[in-house]
């Protein structure tokens, strides 16, 4: 199992700080020294599983399927209005990313990035109604040279962070990694009007693996 490098300065980070918690407790209060490691044991075993990043490949290449863009449980799918780029109706997917998930964000479909942009924000929980709109958030656009598919990273009330890794103009690879939230948070798909959905409310879905749409 892989470790994600958004991970490896955060784990170390929390490594140093539990040894000198660790050193503290047996200098001054040796009789909780023995509890104090098996807490921190079990609080650092908590954040490394976060920044897992088990190896993913995709089950058939092809750009008429819309692979999961993240781990975690399908909370919409529903035609909705989306203002920021197209303007009008689309399907809606929305995934969200427990703690315990992998927050690992993949590229669903092949194509160029026709658009992207990056919204810093409120951190209202993944699922409130308003989080799409004023969590810190990223939109991303990718033609996959038929249809465009439009997807949209959202921070929670606990992810305080949203990575990404590709630019407008950029050339991006199904299955590829193209972002990476930090502790909880939601993953947005829109879609063509016609596209086939293959999910339904309340699935547990697997990045790279589960066939969210067929275009």
């Amino acid at each position: 199992m892989k470790i994600h490098k958004e991970g490896h300065k955060i784990l170390i980070g929390t490594a140093s700080v539990l040894l000198v918690v660790n050193l503290l407790v047996k200098a001054f209060l040796p009789d909780f020294f023995e509890a104090s490691i098996i807490v921190s044991s079990v609080l650092f075993l908590l954040v490394l599983q976060f920044f897992r990043n088990p190896s993913r490949e995709i089950m058939v290449a092809d750009d008429n399927l819309v692979y999961a863009p993240a781990d975690g449980k399908i909370v919409v799918i529903e035609e909705a209005h989306e203002g920021e780029y197209f303007n009008d109706k689309r399907l809606q997917v929305s995934i969200f990313m427990s703690p315990t998930n992998v927050h690992v964000n993949r590229n669903p479909v092949s194509g160029t990035v026709n658009y992207f942009k990056y919204h810093p924000g409120k951190y209202l929980v993944a699922w409130h109604p308003k989080s799409s709109t004023e969590n810190e958030r990223t939109t991303l656009v990718i033609d996959n040279g038929e249809d465009e598919v439009l997807l949209r990273q959202i921070a929670g009330a606990m992810a305080k962070r949203i990575v990404h890794y590709v630019n407008e103009g950029d050339q991006v690879h199904q299955g590829k990694d193209f972002g990476f939230i930090k502790f909880g948070s939601r993953v947005d798909l829109f879609l063509p009007l016609d596209a086939k959905i293959e999910v339904q409310m309340g699935q547990k879905v697997k990045g790279n693996k589960t066939v969210i749409a067929r275009l």
